[in-house]
């Protein structure tokens, strides 16, 4: 296991942090998105999702108030593209892909994993690599009923602190889906606890993703 850490020439670390519904990015990546804030003094986040009715954007708007509240800077964007078809609109969602690439040039980007079985996130993945080209793209997992966990091969060292605070805003900011089986506090910490061990986490907790391409210089 070899440890990495983000360069920290820049004066501000850019991250781009992209989700197709409105809690994916806190369930994938919320606990390193507080970790960076923690451990790198001046950050700014893009926060972009893209389907959201009304009572998934007052969440999402709070819980991303939440997660970000201690970044220097911060866009929250929530688009309304329909839930469940984003691969039949396609071509809107490619165009928005291209205002985003005139806009921003992160140096970090948070995405969904490329064979992710939902057909929304599998979209925003392969929209992700096609628009940015010269970017760490950093794509997480979101456990669910359609069992395609993998095997990812990068990893986020989590304290238990910051776990908590992923799982407590999670299940604080999104009460729309607390009838749903798979939103629990216990799945939450155990797929942290399961990534803590793959990665020999000295906390016992971690977050996972894929990194499809990394050049060392």
């Amino acid at each position: 296991m070899i440890n990495v850490k983000l360069s920290q020439k820049k004066s501000v670390l850019k991250v781009l942090c992209l989700g197709a519904h409105s809690d994916d990015i806190e369930i994938g990546c919320g606990g390193s998105v507080l970790k960076l804030i923690q451990e790198y003094r001046r950050t700014s986040f893009s926060w972009v999702v893209f389907s959201s009715n009304e009572i998934r954007k007052r969440e999402a708007e709070k819980s991303a108030e939440a997660f970000l509240v201690d970044a220097e800077r911060n866009v929250v964007v929530l688009n309304k593209f329909r839930d469940g078809f984003f691969p039949y609109s396609g071509g809107e969602i490619k165009d928005y892909f291209e205002e985003l690439k005139r806009e921003l040039d992160p140096d970090l980007i948070f995405t969904h994993q490329r064979l992710d079985l939902h057909q929304d996130h599998r979209l925003i993945s392969e929209l992700t690599w096609n628009t940015f080209r010269d970017h760490l793209i950093l794509e997480y997992e979101i456990p669910k009923y359609d069992g395609d966990l993998g095997a990812p091969n990068v990893f986020t060292h989590l304290d238990e602190a910051i776990c908590k605070k992923k799982v407590r805003y999670i299940l604080e900011h999104f009460k729309s889906q607390a009838s749903n089986q798979w939103f629990a506090e216990e799945a939450f910490q155990a797929i942290m606890r399961l990534r803590g061990i793959e990665s020999n986490s000295a906390s016992q907790y971690a977050e996972a993703f894929y990194c499809r391409k990394l050049a060392l210089v």
